[in-house]
């Protein structure tokens, strides 16, 4: 299975245009990084409000694109940081594959 569902993001290219789709494509793979970073301090140092935080704007912008197995992934996290369990076993290097992955894809679909 695709790491990108191209129904998604051919929907958001059709609407945003080619120019745009690239913006958000680069936005996406420049802002992501700092999310993961932020995710895995927040893990470490216990704050609950910033490792959900995080989690949140990843699921978002991973769902903007049809990145469905991150956006599930990431929303798994948000919930549990909502939830204020931080126990998320090897819940972190499964999303790590995830963005790898989606990025990998998205990086073949800019135009």
């Amino acid at each position: 299975m695709s790491p990108i569902d191209l129904s998604v993001f051919n929907q958001l290219k059709e609407i945003s245009g080619e120019d745009f789709i690239n913006d958000l494509i680069d936005a996406f793979l420049d802002e992501s990084p700092g999310m993961l970073a932020g995710i895995e301090s927040a893990l470490a140092s216990g704050d609950v409000e910033s490792f959900r935080r995080n989690a949140h704007s990843l699921k978002s912008n991973a769902a903007t694109f049809g990145a469905s197995d991150l956006a599930a992934l990431a929303r798994e996290l948000e919930m549990m940081g909502r939830e204020g369990n931080l126990e998320i076993g090897t819940r972190l290097e499964a999303l790590k594959e995830s963005y790898a992955a989606a990025a990998e894809r998205l990086k073949g679909l800019h135009v």
